[in-house]
């Protein structure tokens, strides 16, 4: 189970690397092409799936509809990369022994109705979650940093199963 909480120490990393690589400018910048939105906007939803995890374990709910959606953790790189490590630190306290823990999880998933009621899970279901989530939006944030012609670090953005695919067909060619 210490795999999960590896991976996303891994994730958090390699967001954190991103952000030592990128410009204020570039950070903040919101792309028309990307519904106007900025990697700051993005990177920022990512902290705050982790965030809404971390801060849920104690009363064994956690809501991702209540996310603090803190605006400066958008425009303010530093800032950022200060909460990516506070996160990190947060994430490495975690007991292995708790990823079997059973949780609540609200998160609103219906366009048409507000309510979203509480379902069952646990905490190593949702690590998994907020990595996963995390590499998707990685994804976009790569898109949008081609679209400025941003160099990103290595792999940012893929999947580790598509890393290792990819690795495999290399290795089977020769």
């Amino acid at each position: 189970m210490k795999t999960i909480l590896n991976a996303a120490g891994e994730v958090l990393a390699h967001g954190e690397a991103l952000l030592r690589e990128i410009s204020d400018s570039a950070y903040s910048k919101k792309i028309p092409l990307s519904f106007d939105a900025s990697v700051g906007g993005h990177y920022r939803h990512c902290l705050d799936h982790f965030d809404s995890l971390l801060s849920g374990l104690a009363e064994g709910i956690i809501d991702y509809d209540a996310r603090l959606r803190n605006p400066r953790l958008e425009t303010d790189r530093l800032f950022a990369i200060a909460k990516t490590a506070e996160i990190q630190t947060r994430m490495q306290k975690l007991p292995g022994a708790s990823l079997w823990d059973p949780v609540s999880v609200r998160c609103k998933v219906a366009y048409s109705c507000d309510d979203s009621p509480p379902v069952p899970s646990a905490v190593a279901r949702e690590v998994m979650f907020c990595v996963s989530h995390a590499i998707h939006h990685y994804a976009i944030i790569g898109v949008m940093a081609d679209m400025q012609k941003m160099n990103l670090p290595p792999g940012f953005g893929i999947a580790p199963s598509t890393l290792k695919h990819n690795r495999d067909l290399a290795l089977a060619a020769g």
